[in-house]
């Protein structure tokens, strides 16, 4: 039952969420991770409200593993780097989708959830490192500018690009298999 009140609660933070984001940035939302991180979970939670089965608890892995991504690189990453703490963690959609979203799914699946299997890791890991990918690419051509200063690959140097990739994809690892080991 507590999972089932927390998935509505996160469900309603994430509308909430989403409806300041797209009205800021209509169709721009697409190009961030953040908000492609917090629709996997809006939808992973109406899942999980009307359906049962394992893939549902490996949609809910895979937005856990996405929120905690989105929490730690706004907090340790873009807020070091300048971004306004003030902003991105307590104000218009940042509340929802950095802070509140993050902390509710983690404890929603990690404590009161059933439990996707390791083979979910890999997945989760994959749906980064292909938006990684992409984004750095759409920078490369000069289709996107960011949206995040690492994927600006005219703005840095080329080991500075790769290393970036390298460290995030470690992270996006190490989440994966952080997430798997802390619900078993």
């Amino acid at each position: 039952m507590t999972a089932i009140i927390l998935n509505i609660i996160i469900l309603i933070l994430e509308a909430r969420g989403l409806f300041i984001s797209f009205s800021a940035r209509k169709l721009g939302n697409f190009i961030f991770y953040t908000q492609l991180s917090n629709m996997v979970c809006a939808l992973s939670c109406l899942v999980y409200l009307l359906f049962n089965g394992y893939w549902v608890t490996g949609l809910r892995y895979i937005a856990t593993v996405g929120l905690i991504m989105t929490f730690l690189v706004t907090t340790c990453v873009l807020i070091p780097m300048g971004g306004d703490p003030r902003d991105l963690l307590l104000e218009g959609n940042g509340f929802y989708h950095h802070v509140a979203c993050p902390i509710l799914t983690v404890i929603s699946y990690v404590f009161f959830e059933a439990h996707a299997g390791s083979n979910m890791i890999l997945p989760s890991v994959l749906l980064t490192f292909i938006y990684g990918v992409t984004m750095m690419y759409l920078n490369y051509i000069r289709r996107v500018d960011g949206p995040y200063p690492f994927f600006r690959v005219h703005n840095q140097s080329v080991p500075a690009s790769v290393i970036w990739f390298i460290v995030l994809l470690i992270l996006i690892w190490t989440l994966s298999f952080g997430v798997y080991a802390l619900a078993g």
